[in-house]
């Protein structure tokens, strides 16, 4: 079982972590008092949870004082993976931030000032002295701060892109979910070769027929180029998926060929990569498009 306590100063982003890891499966927490965390756990246990985070700081009173000793009940478990993330500001930044969205801080009964901040810092030191990953949020954007999430609890796997790319027809209308659509309707068609017209994208004879044309050829070589000048952008902004869609007449011949290519190339770059033909899709499930 994995364990996260999430925990820091007010108007840090306790909050913003929580969100994040509950969208990577955690069952998220929050202010529940520390001496009935373990019992939880227990339960979870039994219940075949997995991946549960508690978030806890000042708001929990006199309670929050015994979470040091929770933390360390957590680790000696060998049953329990179990980490502490802290989430830190500068004072200057956390006053700024108070005092501009007018939010209550749980140490302050009006104007939150340095020294209310500093208070609270006092009363976390030796919980910030238990962390795994102490994380300064005073400078940072939200694309900034789920890239440092990525990298903490997700490693390698948080630092790779993952693009779908699919091949659809026109005729069938447009895939909803893409976030790129590329029209390969100018290449020569296949479909109007008599040999050809029953095969599909995935045959090697649509595929010579295609890459026969110096157009699909320059046509793939520059966009592969222009999207893995795209992907840093990407990444930078908090985008860890991409959906490129191509779209020939029927979704059969052209736009299959080229979207296994360009798959191929993002597979050599090092990208997780899955490929969806869905015209083809429809066909093997013998669903109708109509």
């Amino acid at each position: 079982m994995k364990i996260v306590i999430v925990t820091g100063m007010s108007g840090a982003g306790k909050t913003k972590a929580a969100d994040w890891l509950e969208d990577q499966g955690y069952y998220c927490i929050d202010n529940m008092p520390p001496k009935l965390v373990m019992n939880f756990v227990e339960l979870s246990m039994t219940n075949g949870m997995d991946k549960i985070a508690f978030v806890a700081d000042v708001r929990g009173g006199e309670f929050f004082s015994d979470l040091v000793e929770v933390i360390d009940q957590l680790k000696s478990s060998e049953q329990i993976e179990s980490e502490v993330f802290f989430v830190d500001a500068s004072t200057p930044t956390l006053v700024r931030r108070f005092n501009e969205t007018r939010r209550h801080h749980p140490l302050a009964s009006g104007k939150v000032t340095q020294a209310v901040i500093e208070e609270e810092r006092a009363r976390l030191e030796s919980v910030r002295k238990k962390a795994d990953y102490i994380i300064d949020t005073s400078t940072m954007k939200v694309a900034d701060f789920n890239l440092a999430m990525r990298r903490i609890f997700l490693g390698k796997e948080g630092n790779q892109f993952n693009i779908n790319v699919t091949s659809f027809g026109f005729k069938h209308g447009i895939p909803s979910e893409s976030d790129i659509m590329v029209d390969v309707r100018f290449i020569p068609n296949p479909y109007y070769v008599k040999s050809l017209k029953k095969l599909t994208g995935n045959n090697k004879k649509i595929v010579n027929y295609v890459f026969k044309s110096d157009l699909a050829n320059e046509f793939v070589d520059k966009y592969h180029a222009l999207i893995k000048e795209l992907i840093p952008g990407y990444i930078h902004e908090g985008k860890y998926h991409l959906n490129i869609a191509f779209g020939c007449t029927g979704g059969h011949h052209r736009s299959v060929a080229i979207a296994n290519k360009m798959a191929e190339l993002f597979h050599e770059d090092g990208y997780r990569v899955t490929v969806t033909h869905r015209d083809l899709d429809f066909i093997a499930k013998g669903i109708s498009k109509k």
